[in-house]
């Protein structure tokens, strides 16, 4: 009797079930990580924006913060560095998105000067691209909302440690 070479279809199937366990078992981790590396990255452009809007006070005082990250991002083609293309952001944090996260400044105080603002991270999809929203203000502490809202900057916020 001459025996053919080759898997049985019973064989084929438990390696495909045994990589559907696995694959079970890897993806909602994958996810975790990812929202977790989106949420470091958060917390990591919402510093960033805070040094920026410290630098662009410095820069422009009769101005003070600005309430536009674009005017923080690089100026328009060809143009100069000015109040409404400082170059001090990341380009990519100036457009308002990165890595699942909306970027935005709000609550800005004082005339003609600038003194305060706020700036906020939202994630895109609660649960899918992160599970955390972040904020701060000029002090430069990070406060989150647990739940993805929009985090507001008071004593009442959870404090990033």
């Amino acid at each position: 009797m001459v025996r053919e070479k080759g898997f049985s279809l019973i064989e084929l199937l438990i390696v495909v079930a045994i990589i559907l366990i696995i694959a079970a078992i890897a993806i909602p981790n994958l996810m975790r990580s990812r929202m977790a590396a989106n949420e470091a990255s958060a917390v990591s452009a919402i510093r960033t924006i805070t040094t920026s809007e410290h630098a662009y006070a410095q820069a422009y005082p009769d101005i003070g913060f600005t309430c536009t990250l674009s005017n923080m991002g690089p100026p328009a083609s060809g143009q100069p560095v000015s109040s409404t293309g400082s170059d001090t952001l990341d380009p990519v944090v100036s457009t308002g998105t990165k890595q699942g996260y909306s970027f935005s400044l709000s609550n800005c105080t004082g005339t003609p000067v600038i003194t305060g603002y706020q700036s906020v991270a939202v994630p895109l999809q609660v649960g899918a691209t992160g599970q955390r929203a972040f904020c701060s203000d000029p002090s430069g502490i990070i406060q989150y909302a647990a739940d993805g809202s929009s985090a507001t900057c008071t004593s009442a916020g959870h404090v990033l440690q």
